[in-house]
C-alpha cells in the first residue's frame, strides 16, 4: 500500500504532503489545483513509470518526490527522488526495487494503466517485457498488442462460457445504479449488414438488447472499469500460476474523477460498490485493496458515510489560499444531507443553491437578518430579488417570511 507522498518544489505548491490511509482515500479540490497530478505521482512512485507525461518541476528548483509504501516484509520501502534537469529524469535506486503490489489507474479520459508485478517487474533482465500496460481510451475497447479489448474479449468469454464472463457479469451487477437498473449482458447480434460479425449487447431495463457501441457514456465508463478489473486480476492470477508463485497480497487502485459521466444514482453507489467488488475479486487470496479516488461529487463523499472508518480511510482536500495551493487531510464526519456537503470545505459553496443568483440573494437577505435596523426599502428590494431567483418551496422562505412580516408590523 502507498503510505505517503511528500513533494518539494514540484506541482502547484512548494510543499505538499499526503500520508495515506490503508483502505480508502478520497481527494477533493477545485479544478487545476493538483488532484490528477497527485494520482500521476502516486502511479510513478509505485511503478517507476509515467502513465501520461512525466511531471517536470519549474526550472531551477531543487525538486523532490519522497514516497513510502509497504512491501512483503517490514520495514516499508521509502525513497526520496530528485529531479535531474540535465538528464530529464527523476532519480531511482539502482538496486532491484521491492514489489508494491498490483497497481491499477483509471484515468478520467477513459484510459487505463496496469502495472503487474508478475508481468512488468524489473525489465532489465527481460528487455522485451513492457514497463507497464498503458491503454488509451480506444484501446480499452478495441485492444492492443497486450489486450484484446472489451468488444473481442466479451464475445469470446460469452461464447465459450468462460469463468471470466461470469466474473464480468457479477462485477457489472455490483456496479449497477440500482437493483431495478442492473447492467446485464444481452445476446450478441449484428447491427448493420456491413458488420463483420456480432457485437456485444446490454439487456436494458426496458427489455431491448442495445449494442455496446450505442451505450451511454456513463454505462461505458462502468463497463470499462468492470472489464479492466476482470482482465487485470485474471491475467495476474494466471501469470502467478505460470511462475509457481502466489498472487500479490496488495492492490492499489487509482481512479480519477470516479463519478465521471455517472447519474446521481450511480454516484451514490460507485465507491462502496468498488470496495465490495475488489474484495469479491481477490477474497480467495486474502488480497487487500487500497482505493485512491479523486472526486468532484458531494454524492460520492456522502455515499461513504455508512462505511467510512477513520482507522483505515481518509479525506484530502486541496484549497487555494492567498494565491497558494494547500493540501490538507480533513476530518471526515457524517454530514447527512447533501446540502451540508456542498457547503463543506470540499466544495466551499456559501449556500447549497443551484444558481449563483440564488446564493447571492440569500447572502443579501442574511445581511439584513443580522442588521440592527434594516430599512423597509431594503427589505422590499431583497424580497423582490428572492422571489425572482428562489424556488417556491425553498426552506429559506420560512425564515425570511417570518423576518419580513415582523419588520412590517414594527413599522
Amino acid at each position: 500500500m502507498l503510505e505517503s507522498i511528500h513533494l518539494k518544489n514540484v506541482g502547484p505548491a512548494p510543499v505538499m504532503e499526503m500520508d495515506l490511509a490503508k483502505r480508502l482515500n478520497l481527494i477533493t479540490g477545485d479544478n487545476g489545483l493538483g488532484k490528477s497530478f497527485l494520482l500521476d505521482v502516486a502511479w510513478w512512485a509505485l511503478t517507476r513509470t509515467w502513465a501520461r507525461e512525466m511531471v517536470v518541476p519549474q526550472p531551477g528548483a531543487e525538486a523532490e518526490i519522497a514516497y513510502k509504501y509497504t512491501k512483503k516484509t517490514k520495514p516499508s520501502y521509502n525513497f526520496t527522488s530528485r529531479y535531474e534537469a540535465d538528464r530529464v529524469r527523476w532519480t531511482v535506486k539502482a538496486s532491484r526495487p521491492p514489489i508494491p503490489g498490483l497497481i491499477l489507474y483509471a484515468q478520467v479520459d477513459g484510459g487505463f494503466s496496469v502495472w503487474d508485478p508478475k508481468r512488468n517487474y524489473w525489465t532489465e533482465d527481460a528487455p522485451d517485457r513492457p514497463n507497464a500496460f498503458l491503454f488509451s481510451p480506444d484501446e480499452v475497447w478495441i485492444g492492443n498488442e497486450y489486450c484484446k479489448g472489451v468488444f473481442e474479449d466479451w464475445l469470446l468469454w460469452q461464447a465459450g462460457g468462460d469463468s471470466r464472463f461470469k466474473v464480468l457479469t457479477q462485477v457489472l451487477g455490483a456496479l449497477s445504479p440500482s437493483g431495478e437498473e442492473r447492467i446485464v449482458p444481452g445476446q450478441p447480434r449484428e447491427v448493420t449488414i456491413k458488420d463483420k460479425g456480432p457485437t456485444p449487447t446490454l439487456r436494458m431495463p426496458y427489455g431491448e438488447d442495445v449494442p455496446l457501441i450505442h451505450a451511454s457514456s456513463g454505462i461505458r465508463r462502468i463497463i470499462a472499469l468492470a472489464y479492466l478489473l476482470t482482465w487485470a486480476w485474471h491475467r495476474h492470477v494466471e501469470a502467478a500460476k505460470l511462475r509457481g508463485e502466489p498472487p500479490t497480497h496488495e492492490i492499489v487502485f487509482l481512479v480519477d474523477e470516479i463519478e465521471s459521466h455517472l447519474h446521481p444514482q450511480w454516484q451514490r453507489r460507485v465507491v462502496p460498490a468498488l470496495l465490495k467488488v475488489m474484495d469479491a475479486l481477490t477474497g480467495a487470496h486474502d488480497t487487500k485493496t487500497q482505493l485512491i479516488a479523486v472526486t468532484h461529487s458531494p454524492l460520492v463523499l456522502a455515499s461513504v458515510e455508512p462505511v467510512f472508518r477513520a482507522a483505515c480511510d481518509a479525506w484530502f482536500d486541496l484549497d487555494l489560499e492567498q494565491h497558494q495551493v494547500v493540501l490538507r487531510k480533513r476530518e471526515y464526519y457524517r454530514r447527512g444531507e447533501i446540502d451540508n456537503w456542498l457547503t463543506s470545505p470540499a466544495f466551499d459553496l456559501k449556500e447549497p443553491r443551484g444558481s449563483v443568483e440564488a446564493e447571492e440573494a440569500i447572502q443579501k437577505a442574511l445581511e439584513l437578518l443580522r442588521s440592527p435596523s434594516p430599512s423597509h426599502a431594503a427589505i422590499a428590494c431583497v424580497d423582490q430579488r428572492l422571489r425572482a431567483v428562489l424556488g417556491d418551496t425553498d426552506r429559506f422562505w420560512v425564515r425570511w417570511a417570518e423576518f419580513r412580516d415582523a419588520q412590517v408590523k414594527i413599522d
